[in-house]
């Protein structure tokens, strides 16, 4: 192979050998517990934390939206958001867990974006809200800074879906239908 031939190869191997992560098709997501803040709680009017693991992770199918804790984060994959808020999933047996890595977000934020997972805490009490302020679960699954991950699990925690960046509208589309072949 010529030297120019090759170049080409490993520029166009790199970007998916750089955005490597930890999820495996069949398998469970790889071990992660967020201590500081957590799974973020709204009862009676009132916020609170408490700690959270991916071992709970098991009992309804859902989508996990690990993002960074910036708008150009949450944008990435906001076309997968509007899809299953279209799709009207039975909350009895879905659940979008959206965590949160408040440890990747621009300096002096933290406080808009803790009052934005609120909002939504509120507006969506069905889904559950994860605040990792030290980047445990970026730093275990090995996902990209600044980014937007997607990962599907069925109702054992399995993994059947996963992609960290942005997804194309042919993979929300094949997310959305995966979804419901899960909870058929």
């Amino acid at each position: 192979m010529r030297l120019p031939h090759m170049v080409l190869a490993l520029a166009l191997l790199l970007p998916h050998l750089a955005a490597a992560h930890l999820f495996k098709q069949g398998e469970r997501v790889p071990a992660v517990g967020v201590n500081d803040k957590g799974e973020l709680i709204y009862l009676q009017d009132k916020f609170s934390y408490r700690p959270w693991n991916s071992a709970q992770l098991v009992g309804k199918v859902r989508v996990i939206m690990h993002i960074a804790g910036r708008s150009s984060a949450k944008e990435m994959n906001a076309a997968l958001i509007e899809a299953i808020k279209a799709a009207k999933l039975p909350h009895d047996r879905y659940q979008t867990t959206t965590m949160v890595n408040t440890d990747d977000a621009i300096p002096g934020t933290g406080m808009f974006v803790r009052s934005s997972i609120e909002s939504n805490k509120q507006q969506y009490p069905w889904s559950q809200f994860i605040v990792d302020s030290n980047g445990n679960a970026r730093k275990a699954w090995q996902l990209e800074e600044g980014g937007s991950a997607i990962v599907v699990l069925d109702k054992s925690g399995h993994v059947q879906f996963a992609k960290d960046g942005a997804l194309t509208q042919q993979e929300v589309q094949q997310v959305i239908t995966l979804l419901h072949q899960l909870l058929s």
